[in-house]
């Protein structure tokens, strides 16, 4: 198995922006592959590593119509830090929203283009995770998905119930994968699918037929003649495998 989750990438009207956003949220830095694309990574980050999964934002002309089922969770360290960010985030464009998630410790905002994400209370087991505490994914049935992304990707896996499954990479590092059952009424939907790549990258197309075989399926967005490939996982949710650019 040699396939690595290395990003989350963003669809957005305004990736310079939305890239300034997110690089002040999370503290990384921001650059550039060219015209519509940020990159957004932890400074002095050699990647692709597994301590963190970097964040890419692509601009395209109609974000609104492109939803997804992933977001991201905020990591804190403590009351006083999660009320810091929180302010902060607010200053930066950020906005609570209400998505009937009742009385609960944690804080639901959205980033200046809708895409809505969770600061976390302080938690032990995100304490090392770096600023993204989780990738959480909606789903119908965590156990199928976690058979999936665990083989596709080989990250262990740290909680399993009928309604939450966590995956981490094997070196313990970086932040969780969870798939969360939730009712289609309930999904919190976004412009963010997850991006892997093969290592070496020439296996590219030897990793694609294997996720084939793990129930995969080729998905067309309209990418047109790119250096990537567009998967769908068995749930139907969109991923791309990336490959030379």
């Amino acid at each position: 198995m040699t396939l690595e989750l290395v990003q989350v990438n963003f669809k957005a009207g305004d990736d310079s922006a939305l890239g300034r956003f997110w690089a002040e949220a999370l503290g990384w830095g921001a650059s550039s592959e060219g015209p519509g694309v940020t990159n957004l990574e932890p400074v002095g980050f050699d990647w692709p590593d597994p301590s963190a999964v970097c964040v890419d934002l692509v601009r395209v002309p109609d974000p609104e119509s492109v939803r997804y089922r992933v977001h991201l969770e905020l990591a804190t360290a403590s009351d006083t830090h999660r009320a810091g960010l929180i302010e902060r985030l607010g200053d930066l464009g950020a906005m609570p929203v209400g998505v009937g998630q009742g009385d609960v410790p944690w804080t639901m905002m959205a980033d200046p283009e809708g895409n809505v994400f969770t600061v976390l209370e302080p938690r032990e087991l995100y304490r090392d995770t770096g600023p993204i505490a989780a990738v959480v994914v909606a789903c119908a049935d965590p156990r199928a998905m976690v058979r999936f992304w665990g083989e596709a990707v080989g990250w262990t896996v740290h909680e399993l119930t009928d309604d939450r499954a966590l995956l981490r990479s094997a070196q313990g590092v970086g932040p969780f994968l969870e798939f969360r059952r939730t009712p289609d009424d309930k999904v919190v939907r976004s412009r963010i699918h997850l991006d892997v790549m093969s290592d070496p990258v020439g296996d590219q197309l030897k990793e694609v037929a294997r996720l084939e075989r793990l129930g995969a399926t080729r998905a067309d967005v309209g990418q047109g003649d790119v250096s990537w490939i567009v998967l769908a996982d068995p749930e139907g949710n969109e991923f791309c495998v990336l490959g030379r650019g």
